[in-house]
This record gives C-alpha cells, sequence and structure tokens, in this order.
C-alpha cells in the first residue's frame, strides 16, 4: 500500500500490528482509552475515513470483539494516538500519512467485526466533537 507523501514500508506496518503479550495489549489499550479522543480532535481535518476510525475504537473496547481483532486494532490506535512515530503528527500535511496507512491497514483486516452499532456509536461521537 502506498500514499502520497512520505512512504511506509509494508513490513513496518505488519510490525506495528503485532499482537505481542497481553502485558503489551494492556500497555496499549490504556494508552489508547486515555489520548484517542484528543488525537481525533487533532487529526479530524487529516484522516478522511475518521468515522471508521472512531467505530474502530468502539469494536477495539468491546468485550465481544474477538481477541485477535481487538490485538490489531488496539495495536493501530496506539500507534495513532502517539504524538512522535515515524513522521510525527505535528507536521504540517504530512504528520497524519503513516498513521493512516496503519490504520487503513488494520482496519481492512478486520472490517467485518466492526458492526453497525460501532458506527452508530462513531457518528454520535463525530458529532458532538
Amino acid at each position: 500500500m502506498t500514499i502520497d507523501g512520505p512512504r511506509i514500508d509494508q513490513r513496518k506496518i505488519e510490525e506495528i500490528l503485532r499482537i505481542g503479550s497481553e502485558r503489551d495489549f494492556d500497555k496499549r489499550e490504556k494508552r489508547v482509552r486515555s489520548s484517542f479522543f484528543d488525537t481525533v480532535r487533532r487529526a479530524l481535518k487529516h484522516v478522511p475515513f475518521m468515522e471508521d476510525v472512531v467505530a474502530s475504537y468502539y469494536c477495539a473496547i468491546d468485550a465481544d470483539t474477538p481477541a485477535s481483532t481487538r490485538g490489531i486494532l488496539i495495536a493501530a490506535l496506539a500507534y495513532f494516538v502517539l504524538p512522535v512515530d515515524i513522521i510525527p503528527d505535528m507536521l504540517l500535511g504530512i504528520g497524519f500519512t503513516d498513521d493512516i496507512a496503519v490504520l487503513l491497514t488494520a482496519f481492512n483486516a478486520v472490517r467485518g467485526n466492526i458492526r453497525p452499532e460501532h458506527y452508530r456509536r462513531a457518528r454520535e461521537t463525530l458529532d458532538e466533537l
């Protein structure tokens, strides 16, 4: 997958999305829960599929979501909330490029597990933001 601007290697994306240990998952989930909506506010103008991103968040925190799906989504969302990653988010115009690549890959891998209620909550949340 490539997108305009800086490119992120597919192997790097796979490394980022690696589920890891339960301890890794817990650490990532804590980071996501504490920073997700602040990052969404900053990224709204830069990520064209924000409804999918927010629906992915609700899918990831849903106890009924399969563990492997939760692991992939939490890994992607943890990368999304990091302010300094491969391409720092504060770089205007290109800062979220790597985040978009990681999020799209994760979203495409687990799309079938993101249910209508996750999208409903995402739309409600985005309307409030």
